[in-house]
């Protein structure tokens, strides 16, 4: 059965698939990171694992994988093949695509960035599915985003493109890893809430999902915080969507996973702000932890459907 290689590289853990023609998850493996150990040894753990599904595959169906994918994060220059750098992961320009094609018998080898690997599986097989225009926008430790356009991911003139999270929304607000003051993932992310919903109740032990929790409950205390988190992401949300006009907003992460406790709060805050712009459905990110994998999948599978469609040489000549 013909399949492709499927990697999505986090800074804890690795999680891995074959994947058929259809899209279906063939087999599923995780592994630890291991970032601890440096990001040599990080790198070979990514060759070693890839290596480890070409033979399962080899194995099991009979052949070898005909193209993999692979999705990490920081900064990606996918149209060359190299990780730049990650901070996560202590790396600088590691040739991915071309280690893993060595690795792997000179297979086909697509590197993708983490967040809009992700966002092209939400936008073609995910919440985003049918829509010709998306914005895909995980809340996790920071905030980043995809911009969806007819099935593809527009990743910007220098592989910057999406990063909705250093949109500055509070001028006055705190400091960023980025140098600036105010950006929306440090006042709207996970780790935002978390810190302050910390601060709030006097528990240094307490994260967002506590926040939400005690929201739900009826505390006022959270209430507030959850209501500054909404209402900075509802201000980078707006003005993202002023420039993009997307068709659909689809909202990921670990802080989605508070259901309508978010939703509906943001929602009508979004809505409150908007004046002459369309507003734009806003939905929960469908796959959860499986978009990066899927993504890369599909990074694999577009790459074979190049070189399948590649004219020939006599095709070239005549």
């Amino acid at each position: 059965m013909r399949h492709v290689i499927a990697l999505d590289v986090g800074g804890t853990g690795m999680k891995a698939a074959l994947v058929g023609a259809d899209g279906t998850l063939l087999h599923e493996a995780r592994r630890a990171t291991g970032r601890e150990r440096g990001a040599d040894a990080v790198v070979e753990t990514i060759l070693d694992f890839a290596a480890e599904l070409r033979a399962y595959g080899q194995e099991r169906y009979g052949e070898g994988a005909a193209a993999a994918g692979v999705a990490v994060p920081g900064i990606v220059d996918a149209e060359h093949g190299i990780a730049v750098y990650a901070a996560n992961l202590g790396w600088r320009d590691v040739p991915m695509r071309a280690l893993l094609g060595e690795r792997l018998g000179g297979i086909p080898v697509a590197l993708g960035h983490d967040v809009r690997t992700g966002g092209l599986a939400e936008g073609r097989i995910g919440a985003g599915k049918g829509a010709d225009r998306f914005l895909f926008v995980p809340l996790g430790t920071g905030i980043a985003g995809a911009i969806g356009i007819a099935g593809a991911i527009e990743a910007g003139a220098h592989g910057y493109a999406g990063e909705i999270g250093h949109i500055v929304v509070r001028p006055d607000g705190p400091e960023c890893g980025c140098g600036q003051r105010g950006c929306l993932e440090t006042l709207a992310s996970a780790s935002a809430v978390t810190r302050a919903w910390a601060a709030a109740s006097g528990d240094e032990d307490a994260d967002a999902a506590d926040c939400a929790k005690a929201v739900e409950s009826g505390d006022p205390r959270a209430v507030r915080v959850w209501q500054d988190a909404v209402d900075a992401l509802a201000a980078g949300l707006v003005t993202a969507l002023t420039l993009l006009d997307p068709r659909t907003l689809i909202i990921g992460g670990g802080l989605a996973e508070a259901g309508e406790t978010l939703f509906t709060p943001l929602r009508a805050a979004v809505e409150e702000r908007v004046t002459f712009q369309k507003l734009p459905a806003v939905v929960p990110a469908a796959l959860g932890d499986t978009a990066g994998c899927l993504g890369a999948g599909l990074l694999a599978w577009d790459l074979l459907t190049t070189t399948d469609n590649a004219p020939t040489d006599s095709e070239v000549s005549a």
